[in-house]
């Protein structure tokens, strides 16, 4: 199984005051382990260097994530993305600018996405993205 791991997740499983036990850390170790394709994109990688101090932290983040594939949006990406987030504003469901970029850029690319927020499990309802849990 292909994986897009969001910022949620990741923000679990990299912070250093306790192991999380939350079910999606689980399947990103796993996949990880396993020597599955887990992929993210720059806005992910840009807010888990804003969400954690220190330069340690920050080299730490940027070495493990490294060797991870880098999905880039296009300009199509983009007005899909508009057009997801309008969908499931018209269905009662409200979905940040980012989310609906990363919603999008796993419709495109056939992946599932590993996350810990909630929206995107209101979002699945409505337009065909594949959660991993």
């Amino acid at each position: 199984m292909s994986l897009f791991v969001d910022t949620s997740v990741w923000s679990l499983a990299l912070r250093r005051d306790a192991p999380s036990g939350h079910p999606a850390v689980s399947v990103l170790r796993k996949a990880l382990l396993d020597g599955g394709t887990v992929v993210i994109t720059g806005i992910v990688l840009q807010e888990l260097l804003q969400g954690f101090h220190g330069p340690k932290d920050r080299a730490r983040i940027i070495e493990r994530l490294q060797v991870l594939p880098l999905l880039n949006p296009v300009r199509d990406t983009y007005i899909q993305a508009a057009a997801l987030r309008n969908t499931c504003r018209r269905k009662g469901v409200q979905i940040g600018t980012i989310d609906a970029l990363i919603a999008q850029l796993c419709i495109e690319h056939d992946l599932r996405l590993l996350t810990a927020d909630k929206d995107f499990v209101h979002a699945a309802r409505f337009v065909p993205l594949r959660l991993a849990i």
